[in-house]
């Protein structure tokens, strides 16, 4: 393994370790005997660019709803009803 790359592995768990430390970056700069611009630098380096991610925007399949009847029931979903199931559903709810 080259030189570069084992110290960049080295580095990549010492930010691991850091990141699950809870500690600031002086606190664990000292702890380790690391100078706190090496690890800034190690950080903005192994960070590494954002890349772009192609995103789709979708319609929703369903809408929430609230159908309030006559009887004073009221009837919540977020289920897509066909018409003819929504119909037979209120009258079931209407007669209940």
């Amino acid at each position: 393994m080259k030189q570069g790359t084992a110290r960049a592995a080295e580095m990549r768990r010492m930010l691991e370790e850091f990141s699950r430390s809870g500690q600031t970056r002086r606190e664990f700069c000292a702890r380790h005997g690391l100078p706190l611009s090496t690890f800034d630098y190690w950080r903005r380096e192994l960070r590494g660019k954002p890349g772009l991610v192609r995103v789709e925007v979708a319609r929703p399949q369903t809408a929430s709803f609230t159908l309030h009847l006559s009887n004073g029931r009221a009837i919540e979903s977020s289920f897509g009803f066909a018409e003819e199931d929504l119909a037979q559903l209120i009258r079931v709810a209407e007669r209940a």
